[in-house]
């Protein structure tokens, strides 16, 4: 990862609601589906959770709803910043840290149940080195047998179609429309594509078009499988839409 990752989240945190066309459902609906999984694949009960790519709180949020004890960190400090006023206005006990997840052992002084890395975080790790290092990191803070949860885009098949233009839903509210859509550059070299976040808004009678980048790495899943095992995990094993009802496929594995 490099700063223009943090650039692009701070870039983003005040905005982040707007790639949902109901924030609050989202966090509900995610919080949802990723209860059912833990109980079913951790033995913890209402397990101690660390979000390790918190974002603006839209998982952790939910899970402490949900009565769970969550940890939360994130590369971006304004993301934090956004998340930690989201728990404290619906008077939720998170803690929060600005943490990279390639140096997560720094961050919080325990162990967890459970990490979680939602909505395609870890393909921003754009070399293996990378990769592993922040698996090993997060390994390392895992209780023994305790459970990595991870989200990442269908890159087995987005790699065969190649898309360059991705539709995502309106937000807002009824003074404000909002338009988010994203460009996919796809590198000629590499199994990567630069990223362009475009968010028209209108207030009134004017639009302002905002735009934001950030490049990600097409992991597929054999490949993250491989990475989870170099770095110690057990256990692997994924989880499609049509099973779990989350919206992109989820990878679990033992520490």
């Amino acid at each position: 990862m490099s700063e223009s990752v943090e650039r692009f989240y701070d870039d983003l945190a005040a905005e982040y609601h707007h790639v949902y066309a109901d924030w609050e459902s989202g966090i509900e609906r995610q919080a949802s589906v990723l209860d059912q999984l833990i109980q079913c694949e951790s033995s913890a009960g209402k397990s101690v959770v660390l979000d390790c790519s918190c974002g603006i709180g839209t998982q952790a949020i939910g899970l402490a709803q949900r009565g769970y004890k969550v940890f939360a960190s994130d590369l971006s400090p304004k993301a934090v910043a956004r998340a930690e006023a989201e728990a404290a206005k619906r008077e939720l006990n998170v803690r929060f840290a600005v943490a990279d997840v390639r140096e997560l052992e720094c961050a919080f002084d325990q162990k967890f149940d459970v990490v979680i890395s939602c909505d395609n975080s870890l393909p921003h790790l754009l070399t293996d080195e990378d990769l592993t290092l922040a698996l090993r990191n997060i390994r390392r803070v895992l209780t023994d047998k305790g459970l990595f949860v991870a989200s990442i885009r269908d890159y087995d098949r987005l790699l065969a179609e190649k898309p360059s233009f991705v539709a995502m839903n309106p937000g807002g509210t009824h003074e404000e429309e909002v338009i988010v859509f994203q460009i996919w550059d796809w590198s000629k070299e590499s199994d990567t594509y630069l990223l362009r976040l475009f968010i028209m808004s209108r207030a009134a009678s004017d639009w302002r078009v905002k735009e934001i980048k950030t490049r990600y790495r097409a992991i597929r899943r054999n490949e993250l499988t491989a990475a989870l095992e170099s770095a110690g995990f057990a256990k692997v094993a994924w989880h499609k839409p049509e099973q779990s009802g989350y919206f992109q496929p989820i990878v679990t594995a033992r520490a």
